[in-house]
Order: C-alpha cells, then structure tokens, then sequence
C-alpha cells in the first residue's frame, strides 16, 4: 500500500494543466500562508460563490458570471490580478471578488498546494451538509496529511459566512467521508441499495439521480488523473438528463467506481482504463451544457 500511496502522492503534487499557476507562480511564492486554513482563507478572499453572492452583498451581473466558465487556475488568476494586483494573501472586497463556485475553490486550493509541493486533488462528489436534506453536487480538496499518513478532505469554499448558513457540525479541514461522498462512493452505494440517487443533484434546480452521479463520476476520475473541469462539462458515457441509464453502460460505471473509491491502491489501473476507452477520455473538445456550445480545452 505505501508504494501505491508513494506513487499518488507524487503525482498529485505535480501541477496539472488546469492547475499550474505559469507566470503567477511568483505570487503564489510570496505568499506567508501555508497551512490549510491559512491557504483557505486566501481562496476566500479572491473568489465568491456565484449562487450565495448576495449574502456578501454582491449582485453578479451576466458579465461577472462569465468567469464561472474558466478552467484553468492559471487564467483565473489573470482575472483575479486583472482586477486587483495586490498580493494574493491580501483579501478583496466581496464586490471586486471572482465569481466562481465549489469547483473553482477546490481547484484553487489544489493549485496552491500543488505550487507547494503538497500533494492534493480534487473531489466531485456530493455534500450533504447544506441543510437541504440532499446530497448535493460539490466539489472538495483532498490533499495528504504526511504526518498523518492519511488523504485529508477539506472544504475551501466553507468560510466563516457560510458556517453561520449551513448546520455544519464538522472541521472543514477535516470534512468527515460520511458527509461528503465522492461519486464512486455515491454510485456504490446506490448501487447496493444503500441510499435513494433521487436524493443526488441539484436541489436548487430541482434536478437528481443516478445519471447526475454518473456525469460526476467521470468528473471525478478526470479530476483524479489531473484534467479538472467544469461542473457542466460533457462527455463521452456521460447519460442525458431525466434518462435512464443504459444497460451496457452500468458495468462501466461500476468498474469506475470502484476504481475512484480508493485510487491510491488502484491508481495504475485507473489511469490505463481511462486513457484506453474513449467513452471516459477527455477529448479535445467538450459540451459546455450551460452555454449549450463546444469548447475547446
């Protein structure tokens, strides 16, 4: 097991192509925090959640939620610099903050720690600490806790805000795995008949099941081999909406699962699964499913 650990922990403290930082790397040098919260708090200070904006006192317009479409971590600190230059530890004004969302904070979070040399990844799953009664679709950081020998989950979109928000009874630096379910863990269970998926997706929108938890799923493999997207990026197998899953699709999503659910000990092989079937790969071109257009990556 410590060989695969070794093997993981590695590779995620490589920057990836929607994690590196490039030309702010410098940035991220001169910055004073280092530890878990510290590093949050600086996230906190550059991004704003475009759904719970008006609790900071802020409505986005169209144009202001344009940023919620960026991917790489590398152009949103462009916008981020573009409206404040000063450094990233130095926190700004809601009003004058980047609008973004789970994914966006998860992301950020990993890129710092990666420009660290921390090994982290981030995790598409689901939270079911928002005080819907659902699971709903989020995005966290996992990073290696070297002195505990042990994948941490921490929530860095959580501030002090959105504590006083949601009945949240946990350390966000140490979200427990009962309270956060990545996909895999999610479609397993499911799967056994263990939890109900109409209690997974978007409570917002009023959206669930098992093909949300699929469309996550893949997200959240991608993720773990270092290509983050966007939390309404499609794909490849991923099903439509409102529709059943089709037979021959449900061994693949299985086997994924099982491989996401604890990669450390099946990191190679997930790896190889998802780059030889092309119903998982992430092509060159992606559907952007709220802008109902293809893009490019």
């Amino acid at each position: 097991m410590q060989v695969h650990e070794q093997d993981t922990s590695t590779f995620h403290a490589m920057p990836g192509v929607m994690t590196s930082v490039g030309r702010h790397k410098p940035l991220l040098d001169a910055m004073s925090p280092r530890d878990i919260a510290g590093l949050a708090a600086v996230g906190h200070g550059l991004l704003v959640h475009e759904h719970i904006a008006p609790m900071y006192g802020v409505e986005l317009s169209g144009e202001d939620r344009a940023t919620v479409h960026i991917r790489p971590v590398e152009l949103l600190l462009d916008e981020i610099v573009a409206r404040d230059d000063r450094p990233l530890a130095i926190a700004r004004p809601p009003a004058t903050r980047v609008a973004g969302n789970c994914r966006h904070f998860a992301v950020l979070m990993v890129a710092m720690l990666r420009a660290r040399g921390v090994p982290a990844r981030a995790r598409c799953g689901f939270g079911s600490y928002f005080g819907t009664g659902a699971f709903e679709d989020h995005w966290v950081c996992e990073y290696w806790n070297s002195g505990q020998r042990r994948w941490v989950l921490v929530d860095p979109q959580i501030d002090d805000l959105q504590l006083g928000m949601f009945p949240i009874d946990f350390d966000v630096a140490d979200v427990p795995r009962d309270r956060f379910l990545t996909a895999g863990d999610a479609w397993l269970q499911c799967r056994a008949g263990a939890l109900d998926p109409a209690r997974f997706g978007l409570s917002t929108i009023d959206e669930a099941g098992d093909w949300w938890i699929a469309g996550n799923l893949m997200r959240d493999a991608a993720a773990l081999l270092s290509v983050e997207l966007l939390p309404w990026d499609v794909w490849g197998a991923m099903p439509d909406p409102h529709t059943p899953i089709k037979d021959e699709l449900l061994p693949l999503f299985d086997r994924l699962a099982t491989l996401t659910r604890a990669p450390d000990s099946t990191f190679a092989e997930l790896r190889a699964f998802y780059h030889d079937d092309d119903r998982l790969f992430v092509p060159p071109i992606v559907y952007n499913a709220i802008l109902s257009r293809d893009e490019a990556l």
